[in-house]
């Protein structure tokens, strides 16, 4: 048995365990078994390890102190599968990208400078930069504040994520299939879907095409509509080449994400609030890992906004809005992303908080290489 340092922070509405790369197994087999061992992996309530039983709570970044002159730190994702003995390292997590800024400047990765510290992470599963801007007071990461986002319960300091580039982050293209719309056969008939590439893969479908109002909460998804979504989401899979049909959920569970958008309508989110049409421009109801997910994905909202304005996909066909805002209906409520086409960024409003720094006891031992350095 061994001893490992570790902290555990939400991010957004996510929550991973945050390890430094000299803490971790270098190569890919030993960093899988090591991950899913910390999290107690394959098991559907991870009883044996850290992990909470579902995926918003089953994430890991590892992070190291970047060479390349024009970043701070790099940070690699993982999306460590609850039933299956699986990591994907496929795409990046948003919400857990808003805490590897406090993390670098907790660990001394990154120098703290007041009133506002700009972190500059390269997410190595991409290959792209998000900066993260974060409020520092008395020489420490200040996580108090007014800020609130949809999901979290109270309230803290704002973080400021941008995303730059964020176009063809796990393809390479912004179209994966070379189509902003392509046609698909399903259980509900041909239904148009387009899949986009920006911060992460997004198969987007129009609810009303599978017979749904779009308005739906997690809760009313049931086991044989998660059946036929995954179903949908599988082919989606094949058609960026990332798996067959048949493989998908074990071999790219992750990726890519799959979202039904809905135009704007009254609704009551999770947390009982009324929720009225005219506050959103689109609503969007999203999986992660065959489950509904309980607010947005941070990568899920920089592709819905960049999607919106992008002439012929499906969100733009719902997009009615003229400024650079966009204001996206999810379960939990309203999330509010802003994008500067000129600078090709979309920027979004998190807030993160440090809640435990200590170590946890893995069943196996592992080799922990020296510092090697993780550059994309």
């Amino acid at each position: 048995m061994r001893k490992v340092p570790i902290t555990i922070m939400r991010g957004g509405t996510s929550k991973g365990v945050f390890i430094h790369a000299d803490n971790a197994p270098y190569e890919h087999d030993e960093l899988e078994a090591f991950l899913l061992d910390i999290m107690g992996s394959p098991d559907r309530l991870q009883v044996d390890g850290i992990g909470g039983g579902n995926s918003l709570t089953s994430k890991v970044a590892i992070i190291d102190k970047a060479t390349r002159p024009d970043v701070d730190v790099n940070y690699t994702f993982a999306q460590v599968s609850i039933n299956e003995r699986y990591v994907d390292f496929k795409g990046n997590c948003g919400n857990i990208s808003s805490a590897v800024g406090p993390y670098a400047i907790i660990k001394g990765l990154v120098q703290a400078v007041e009133p506002i510290t700009t972190v500059r992470i390269l997410n190595t599963n991409t290959n792209k930069v998000i900066t993260a801007e974060v409020e520092v007071e008395n020489g420490e990461v200040k996580f108090e504040g007014q800020a609130e986002i949809p999901g979290v319960k109270g309230t803290g300091s704002p973080i400021y994520l941008s995303f730059e580039k964020p176009e063809g982050a796990v393809t390479g293209k912004t179209y994966p299939t070379g189509n902003k719309i392509d046609t698909i056969q399903t259980k509900f008939g041909e239904i148009p879907i387009s899949i986009v590439d920006i911060a992460n893969p997004i198969a987007f479908i129009r609810a009303k095409d599978i017979q749904l109002k779009g308005t739906e909460l997690p809760e009313e998804f049931t086991d044989e509509l998660l059946d036929d979504l995954e179903e949908i989401r599988s082919l989606a899979a094949e058609m960026c080449h990332f798996a067959p049909k048949e493989m998908a959920t074990l071999q790219s569970p992750a990726v890519p994400k799959l979202a039904l958008i809905s135009e704007p309508a009254d609704y009551v989110d999770t947390n009982g609030i009324l929720r009225r049409a005219e506050d959103m421009d689109i609503i969007v109801r999203m999986l992660s890992m065959q489950r509904p997910h309980q607010a947005l994905a941070i990568t899920g909202s920089v592709c819905v906004t960049a999607s919106c304005f992008l002439d012929g996909t499906l969100p733009s066909q719902l997009f009615q809005g003229q400024d650079d805002t966009l204001r996206i209906g999810h379960p939990a409520g309203i999330m509010q992303t802003e994008i500067n086409i000129s600078q090709n960024r979309v920027k979004v409003i998190r807030t993160a908080r440090e809640i435990l720094d200590g170590v946890v006891f893995t069943k196996q031992d592992y080799v922990i290489q020296p510092h090697i350095k993780r550059e994309a």
